[in-house]
């Protein structure tokens, strides 16, 4: 009976080691106050810590708009890998938006966050164009 115990102990607990794992270099992103139209793409960074390939299946937010986009393929051990996230900066205001990732990791189900806030203004760059004109 103790053979049986130790031995699905063991096989757990090796299931357990052998199980893919991300680590985020930064679970939020926080943009800042932003510019209208400014650029909206961010990148998340990861590595696979297990000893198995992380697969990504999808990935979801919880609006229109932020558009996530996985790697296309899996991620190796020891690896690093990106999800490029890109908010809609046409919108003002302030924003905290969910992206949701489905994978093959130990966690199947991984959140990470937005935040920020588009700001109405004209850019400095737009600024100086106009008067180098003159």
């Amino acid at each position: 009976m103790y053979k049986g115990l130790f031995l699905t102990l063991g096989l757990l607990f090796s299931i357990g080691i052998s199980a893919q794992e991300f680590q985020f270099e930064k679970e939020t992103i926080d943009y800042g106050k932003i510019l209208k139209n400014a650029n909206g793409v961010r990148k998340f960074v990861f590595k696979n810590t297990g000893n198995q390939p992380i697969i990504i299946k999808n990935i979801q937010s919880s609006c229109g708009c932020t558009v996530p986009e996985r790697p296309k393929k899996p991620i190796m051990p020891g690896e690093k890998g990106e999800i490029k996230v890109s908010y809609d900066t046409k919108r003002i205001g302030g924003f905290s938006k969910v992206i949701t990732i489905f994978s093959n990791a130990k966690n199947p189900r991984k959140q990470l966050k937005i935040k920020g806030y588009v700001a109405k203004g004209i850019s400095l760059e737009k600024e100086k164009s106009i008067l180098s004109e003159y």
